[in-house]
């Protein structure tokens, strides 16, 4: 069923809900991770950047990881909402 709540959160605002969705409900683990990537303060709060990625879509996300993967423009990709990822267009 995680993949239904992970449909129910791509928009903009819903980083922590996402991640939490797609780790199968686990809200800690989804923080931990978030906090490791410096997304997230210990005291719980998004830093800059968590806050930045908080403020995109899922598509957009995504489209970023593949930009930087690349070196290819994000522009360059089409997001599948199904799988999470991207092709080159």
């Amino acid at each position: 069923m995680a993949e239904q709540h992970t449909q129910e959160a791509m928009g903009r605002g819903q980083l922590l809900p996402r991640l939490t969705a797609q780790l199968g409900g686990d809200k800690g683990f989804a923080i931990a991770l978030l906090k490791k990537r410096g997304d997230m303060f210990g005291s719980g709060e998004l830093s800059a950047q968590g806050e930045a990625r908080n403020q995109m879509t899922a598509s957009e996300r995504a489209k970023g990881r593949a930009a930087e993967t690349t070196g290819k423009p994000a522009s360059s990709f089409d997001y599948d909402p199904n799988t999470n990822s991207t092709t080159l267009t």
